[in-house]
């Protein structure tokens, strides 16, 4: 499990020094993506299927995302982008690619397909975490009086 939070942070943070984050938030963006994966990761290990399991992981970053944002000062995207890269599921893409390369089409579009449904897990929890941040900043104005 420390080899899993080791190596979650170091490519959150290192993702964020990739697309030029501030240097005083790569801490904070390897931290928001080393407890993605973890949940992910303990979700996947208790036998959850790889996409509840990212669903619940990128929500949590995205609501992280949203906090660290707030609270520092910084967009949202610089800690969403970074904190995202661990759950991305780039091995699993590269294998299906690699078994339509050796016509092993059925195995490649089972692949393929998990791929995509890992992929729009990841959009639907950010959009998810976004939604409910919306709706936690409309409760908590003052009511316009017309």
């Amino acid at each position: 499990m420390v080899e899993q939070l080791i190596t979650s942070f170091i490519a959150a943070a290192g993702f964020g020094i990739l697309f030029n984050a501030p240097k005083n938030s790569l801490i904070q963006c390897g931290i928001v993506g080393m407890l993605g994966w973890v949940l992910y990761f303990g979700l996947a290990a208790e036998g959850t299927d790889a996409v509840p399991a990212t669903l619940a992981g990128a929500t949590l970053v995205g609501g992280l995302s949203q906090v660290c944002a707030r609270f520092y000062k910084t967009p949202v995207i610089i800690f969403n982008v970074s904190g995202i890269i661990p759950l991305v599921p780039g091995g699993l893409a590269y294998d299906a690619m690699r078994n339509f390369v050796v016509n092993d089409y059925n195995l490649a579009v089972q692949l393929a397909a998990k791929a995509f449904l890992i992929s729009g897990a990841i959009a639907i929890g950010l959009v998810f975490s976004e939604v409910v941040n919306q709706i936690i900043k409309k409760a908590g104005s003052k009511p316009t009086v017309r």
